[in-house]
């Protein structure tokens, strides 16, 4: 069944394939650029940043010799700072190599990068046989057999599905074998409308005529439910902010509107003053959902806080503020709907 199950993914990914830009240079740098922007984040998100990011850090020399302000600065929006920070490390480290690995193994040496994209870099850039195995590959193993198993997470679903991935792998071309399975994933076998009836692998599904859609079962993640007041304080030349410090370990160094209590207050003492917040934005980051009023103060004492930061106004747009925070005062910003202090 593998050999046929191959032949025909193949034929399909050659006829439906998508024109993405990676897949145009697949060499490495522009490999390990896509893998990282891809980790939990969708194509069409990605498309426009990569492009950017190639044109200011073709190489991995260019983007070691960078400074991080700079490398933050090209990834705002994306999120998940981390990726960012690993990915101008990599570039470092890469730099300073006399041979680059081609080996998936060392390739996890570096910060950053796990088994599947060790797999996806080494398998598209140097051919190496090794299967990539993640969300969207699950999904189409388990629907395959038929696999009712309820999965506690990913992790333990990846290592049950490895093997079953490693065998209906294509060793002339397993990197083009790899993005054929992910593209399958990504457009045709999804997790809430599969097209099985244009499938290149329904006649070997299992699990085609009886609900696909509920496979792969998984323990629900539980939802956690956050609310952090933000803090509005706006001159005629200024916005305050926050920038989180080294500590923080997703956000480092990327700027937000403060929170109520960095400034000595709190929604309750700010209500009980007959204040309301004059908006309310939502966010969800990872199994977070995120509620953050916003409110506006005046009369600001900073001094005693290195985190809390003056932002010109006309320095708004060369900041590197979290996505959802850049959208947001850029939103208010041009509704005027504040006055001066």
């Amino acid at each position: 069944m593998a050999p046929k199950l191959r032949s025909s993914l193949s034929e399909w990914f050659k006829k439906n394939k998508r024109d993405l830009p990676w897949r145009r240079l697949a060499s490495l740098y522009p490999t390990v650029v896509s893998e990282f922007m891809l980790q939990q984040t969708q194509v069409k998100t990605v498309l426009p940043y990569y492009d950017k990011w190639l044109k200011r850090f073709p190489d991995f020399q260019t983007l070691a010799k960078a400074k991080e302000a700079t490398v933050l600065k090209h990834w705002e929006g994306l999120g998940y700072y981390s990726r960012a920070r690993n990915l101008h490390q990599l570039a470092k480290d890469i730099s300073k190599l006399e041979n680059i690995p081609k080996d998936p193994e060392d390739w996890q040496q570096f910060k950053g990068i796990g088994a599947y994209t060790a797999a996806a870099i080494t398998s598209i850039t140097y051919k190496h046989p090794v299967a990539c195995v993640d969300g969207n590959v699950i999904r189409i193993l388990c629907r395959l057999t038929a696999d009712h198993t309820i999965y506690k997470d990913n992790t333990q679903a990846m290592k049950a599905f490895t093997p079953l991935a490693d065998a209906l792998l294509d060793h002339v071309e397993p990197g083009t074998h790899n993005e054929a399975m992910m593209e399958l994933g990504a457009t045709l076998c999804t997790k809430a409308n599969p097209q099985c009836q244009v499938c290149p692998l329904a006649l070997g599904c299992l699990a085609k005529d009886d609900k696909p859609e509920s496979l792969p079962k998984k323990v629900a993640k539980k939802v956690k439910l956050e609310t952090i007041d933000r803090a509005w304080v706006l001159t005629d030349k200024q916005l305050l902010l926050h920038k989180a410090n080294d500590a923080s370990r997703r956000l480092s160094g990327i700027l937000e509107l403060p929170a109520l209590e960095m400034l000595g207050t709190s929604n309750r003492a700010l209500k009980k003053q007959g204040q309301s917040p004059f908006l309310t934005k939502k966010r969800g980051i990872s199994n977070s959902q995120i509620t953050e009023p916003i409110w506006q103060l005046t009369g600001i004492s900073v001094a005693d806080n290195p985190d809390l930061v003056w932002i010109d106004r006309d320095q708004l747009d060369s900041a590197t503020l979290s996505g959802p925070h850049k959208r947001w005062i850029q939103e208010i910003l041009q509704k005027d709907q504040l006055e001066l202090l």
